[in-house]
């Protein structure tokens, strides 16, 4: 299942996203968090050492590699060059599984804080003026539209702040979506954005109240968020020595109820890979048309195989 955290800048998106990572993994079940953020701090919130360096390569510094990987033998796909990050899987593609035995998982992952680790790519001073960051989340688009997760297994993607995290396809690629909303009109007016162009869609979110304070605070998310509110998250002194670089210890009970609210909420989604699919190639035909096929002198929509059918009878007949 694959979970995405948004939220305001400042709302707490970030730790909650290594917080609910960190639950994830020390139940054992199979995680991966993925750092999509152009500020990127995951690591960090994960447990690295702020003057330490993550240590593997970030996705989006070996996008063309990656597309030539994972284009495989599909026919329809004459080139890496001719490949956009909304390009869908066919027949002949190589599809991923969660923390398989693959070039991208084996040079990508690094794990932090017994969290396994993948990240997007800082915006560097060479990008400035000439790029937008959401061409370095091409390569996080093209690992989620090519992965087969099962039921039991988790990437936890940590998504760019404010409404931007719906500038591109990307936010269709999860099972669920949490926006992390603080008790504030702010932060209350960023998840109306949200829930307008989920809506539009059909993409499931779920609401985390973030710093709540005491009873004023819970009242004002209730009356302003409603039945979406699925947990809430107090003040937290665990939390906070964890942003300062101090020992930390063991969350607290209210911390801990939070994150097991959180990952009952996604374990109750049902896996829609006939949605997935569809709404991938949605993407990609408008992509295409806007764009895409100017930029290449090629159809993409000719990329499109109608007789591929997403999901683990897929991943079995791509890996026999």
């Amino acid at each position: 299942m694959r979970v995405a955290f948004v939220g305001k800048g400042g709302s707490g998106k970030t730790t909650l996203s290594a917080l609910f990572a960190g639950h994830l993994a020390r139940s054992g079940a199979p995680v991966l968090a993925l750092d999509g953020d152009i500020n990127q701090h995951l690591a960090h919130a994960l447990g690295l050492p702020e003057e330490e360096s993550f240590g593997a390569p970030p996705l989006s510094a070996r996008t063309g590699e990656i597309k030539d990987f994972l284009r495989g033998s599909n026919p329809r796909i004459a080139s890496p060059e001719v490949m956009l990050k909304t390009t869908p899987p066919g027949r002949g593609s190589r599809l991923l599984r969660l923390l398989g035995d693959d070039e991208i998982h084996a040079r990508h992952v690094r794990e932090v804080a017994g969290v396994p680790l993948m990240v997007t790519g800082a915006f560097g001073e060479e990008d400035l003026g000439v790029a937008c960051y959401h061409s370095k989340l091409g390569a996080v688009e093209l690992y989620l539209n090519h992965l087969v997760d099962g039921t039991g297994e988790y990437v936890v993607v940590d998504m760019t702040a404010g409404a931007d995290a719906f500038a591109s396809g990307l936010f269709t690629r999860f099972d669920l979506t949490f926006v992390v909303v603080e008790p504030t009109r702010k932060s209350v007016s960023v998840l109306r954005q949200y829930r307008e162009h989920a809506a539009e869609f059909g993409v499931p979110i779920g609401v985390v109240g973030n710093k709540v304070t005491g009873e004023d605070d819970l009242l004002f998310l209730k009356e302003h968020v409603g039945d979406d509110l699925l947990a809430y998250v107090p003040q937290s002194a665990h939390v906070r020595a964890r942003e300062q670089g101090r020992a930390h210890g063991v969350p607290e009970p209210a911390l801990l109820g939070a994150l097991g609210e959180l990952r009952r909420a996604v374990d109750a989604r049902p896996k829609d890979w006939e949605t997935f699919q569809r709404q991938g190639v949605e993407f990609h035909l408008r992509n295409a048309a806007a764009w895409g096929d100017r930029a290449t002198g090629t159809d993409l929509a000719a990329q499109v195989d109608p007789g591929f059918r997403h999901g683990p009878a897929a991943l079995r007949a791509s890996s026999g």
